[in-house]
């Protein structure tokens, strides 16, 4: 099976859930295949399923958490996600890489394609995990307040949407951020940075 073939044959399994827990082992061998767009897709499709049946993809979880280490971006943007979206499913599958995750809050490397959007997977992951675990995030608050100043624009756009997840499950731990959330939502040049920074500050 040619590369193509392959793509859309992962295309279709993606649209198959019934399919999905049995499949898991084919999917996983897929993150050894030599084209990076297949090891891409199997790697957005694995944390999918993942969040669906997050003890199956147990095993899987280190060759996930290798690709953090990719010199390819868009595989350790991938592998964020992933870890991310597992975590929702059981944040203890997930548990022993969730702390390297934070490192991707700061993937400034100019040799790095498209850096922000590394940034972005980690605040996904970010609410992915926190959806469900939020107390783990009582001490890192600062980093995500950090993420609301990016230079980038669709960064500030997706930073606010952690405080308005935590905002919901624990509030105490977004009080200290609310003056300058409101501060944001009156002041930023982009209009979507102000709306979302205005949702945080109303989250109950």
């Amino acid at each position: 099976m040619n590369e193509t073939e392959l793509y859309k044959e992962l295309g279709i399994l993606t649209k198959d859930k019934e399919r999905w827990e049995e499949s898991i082992p084919y999917v996983a061998s897929q993150f050894s295949h030599e084209s990076v767009k297949i090891q891409a897709k199997a790697l957005w499709l694995i944390g999918e399923m993942g969040l669906a049946y997050p003890q199956s993809v147990k095993a899987d979880a280190p060759v996930i958490a290798s690709f953090l280490d990719s010199k390819v971006s868009l595989l350790r943007e991938r592998a964020v996600n992933a870890l991310g979206r597992i975590g929702r499913g059981d944040y203890h599958v997930i548990e022993q890489y969730w702390s390297s995750l934070f490192r991707f809050a700061n993937d400034e490397d100019a040799k790095v394609r498209l850096s922000f959007i590394v940034r972005l997977s980690f605040i996904w992951a970010s609410e992915n995990i926190a959806t469900n675990t939020p107390d783990i995030y009582e001490n890192y608050m600062p980093i995500f307040e950090k993420l609301l100043h990016d230079t980038d624009d669709k960064v500030r756009m997706e930073a606010p949407e952690i405080f308005r997840v935590l905002g919901k499950r624990r509030a105490e731990f977004v009080q200290s951020y609310l003056e300058t959330l409101q501060r944001i939502s009156e002041t930023d040049d982009n209009r979507v940075v102000r709306i979302h920074c205005l949702k945080a500050t109303t989250s109950k």
